[in-house]
């Protein structure tokens, strides 16, 4: 569907104003342009009336002279005929004008009837004029029969012609007339049109311009106020809606940037307190691990000769008295052996915090992250907590990234056996590798008990830990962490929440070696198989 364009709106809105001005102009014209007419066609009736009245003049005046004067009868009769060539040239102009309502057809005739009459009128006069012979009195030429008769008819005529010029001019008051009311007729239409017209724009424009100039202003101060989940909702279809898009696109990114920028902030934040407990916790380990370690030497060495002359005893008192040693011998050999291992235990964290104490970049040379992983698992399949759990392996290719072997190896370590330690009898763990991005991506996805959003939020904090089976330090992830960021790459966990699983994901920075590609090998090369491995014990085996 074709969106209806801004500028069209406003052309069609200018189309129908235009229209409407047109109308009410058209309608006040024609009203001048009737009244013009009418007026100059009155006036001109006028003047035509005025010259058929002095004809009309003539005519009576010819029939009030002395009784034998036929010279002044002529000459009025002549008068006449003058006054009727001027009238003949006013009406011949005004109908060509078109200033007359018939177009001076009853006026032609009449003009040409009266002239008829007034010769016959003047040969009549004329033929009075003979020798008085045989007259025995004096006579009059209104008296003579033919004369009385010509004269009638010209002065009826006359009558008739000043008549006509009077009905033109009702004719044409009542044209006028006429036009007056169809004008307002439609005035009043055009009237009524832009009315309707106006109200119909002011509704459209509202909806078309106004509500959404309005919606966009509101979103801009909403954005303003910081709030960036209200989209703009414009349905108008023109260059607004399209400006509307546009903004709510620019306002998802700008979220985005801020979500980025807020999740960087709060990684910085945590890295710095992880950073300042981990300089808290130098300085602790830095000053008291002599002191620690030298009495937990002392006592590892003390409970080991402890150990040993207590069966050198049990073994000369059997030897001797030939009987079986007391019972209490087997609880004083493993409470000493419990000795031995929370000695060996502290003394590991002591040494875990010493050597993350000590800062400085480890030396990194390019390492096969394939052979790294499998080194890991061949030490991981004897652990205790690997019994009856498969681990699949998913190399994708032979991926060298430049790293500190030892140091990686203890994160895939801690991240391999800290999953072997959330599952179940019958769990498995995918390892996959791969590169995304220049970068060298691990991803560690098992099936144990995962994790809740709070334990997300602080597992990579020191000395915090949540372990299934209660045990560990929380140093594990720390470390492993630490670890990570000196080789400038990130470490991430998910998980969808408690027994769902979870997902770490190590990325690090991918340089390869000369000659070495990222892509998977060709022909003659040996690509590494996905590679299943099942530790002892497994219920699936």
């Amino acid at each position: 569907m074709a969106r209806r364009r801004l500028r069209h709106k406003l052309m069609l809105g200018l189309v129908l104003v235009a229209t409407s001005i047109g109308l009410l102009a058209g309608g006040a014209f024609y009203v001048i342009y009737a009244y013009y007419t009418s007026n100059k066609t009155t006036l001109r009736k006028l003047n035509e009336l005025e010259v058929a009245t002095q004809l009309l003049k003539g005519l009576s005046a010819s029939d009030q002279g002395d009784a034998n004067d036929a010279e002044r009868y002529i000459l009025q009769v002549e008068n006449t005929k003058a006054h009727l060539a001027v009238f003949r040239e006013l009406s011949a102009r005004n109908a060509q004008a078109g200033l007359d309502p018939d177009g001076g057809e009853m006026e032609a005739g009449l003009i040409v009837q009266l002239d008829t009459q007034l010769r016959e009128l003047e040969a009549k006069v004329k033929d009075t004029q003979r020798p008085q012979v045989n007259r025995e009195r004096s006579f009059r030429l209104q008296e003579e029969p033919e004369v009385r008769a010509a004269h009638d008819n010209a002065h009826r005529t006359a009558e008739q012609l000043r008549q006509s010029l009077i009905d033109d001019i009702k004719l044409s008051g009542e044209e006028s007339k006429a036009a007056i009311t169809r004008t307002i007729w439609l005035v009043g239409f055009a009237m009524v049109w832009t009315l309707a017209l106006v109200g119909t724009m002011l509704y459209y424009f509202r909806v078309w311009m106004f509500a959404p100039i309005r919606e966009l202003q509101a979103g801009v101060h909403r954005v303003h106020s910081g709030t960036f989940d209200q989209p703009i909702t414009l349905t108008s279809g023109d260059e607004l809606q399209e400006l509307a898009d546009e903004f709510n696109a620019m306002v998802a990114r700008l979220h985005a940037v801020y979500a980025d920028l807020a999740r960087q902030v709060n990684e910085r934040s945590r890295q710095l307190v992880r950073s300042e407990r981990m300089v808290s916790v130098g300085f602790l380990a830095a000053g008291v691990a002599h002191e620690i370690n030298n009495p937990l030497a002392s006592i590892l060495f003390c409970s080991e000769a402890l150990e040993r002359r207590l069966q050198e005893v049990f073994a000369a008192l059997t030897v001797g008295a030939k009987a079986a040693p007391p019972a209490e011998a087997e609880v004083l050999v493993r409470y000493l052996n419990m000795i031995q291992q929370e000695a060996l235990r502290c003394k590991d964290i002591t040494q875990k915090l010493l050597d993350f104490s000590r800062t400085g970049d480890r030396r990194k040379e390019p390492a096969d992250l394939t052979g790294l992983i499998r080194g890991v698992l061949e030490v991981a399949r004897h652990l205790p907590a690997s019994r009856g759990k498969g681990v699949l392996f998913e190399p994708v290719n032979y991926i060298v990234a430049p790293v500190n072997a030892q140091d990686l190896k203890s994160v895939i370590l801690n991240l391999v056996v800290n999953a072997l330690d959330s599952m179940e009898v019958g769990g498995h763990l995918t390892i996959t590798l791969g590169t995304a991005g220049g970068y060298a991506e691990l991803i560690f996805a098992d099936s144990g008990c995962g994790m809740a959003q709070e334990v997300l939020q602080n597992i990579f904090e020191p000395f915090y830990t949540k372990s299934r089976t209660g045990k560990g330090t929380g140093l594990g992830l720390f470390i492993s962490h630490q670890i990570v960021d000196q080789h400038s790459g990130t470490i991430t966990a998910a998980s969808a929440g408690p027994g769902t699983g979870s997902t770490f994901t190590v990325r690090i920075p991918l340089q390869l070696a000369p000659g070495v590609s990222d892509a998977p090998v060709g022909d003659g090369d040996t690509e590494p198989a996905p590679r299943l491995l099942t530790f002892p014990g497994s219920r699936a085996a």
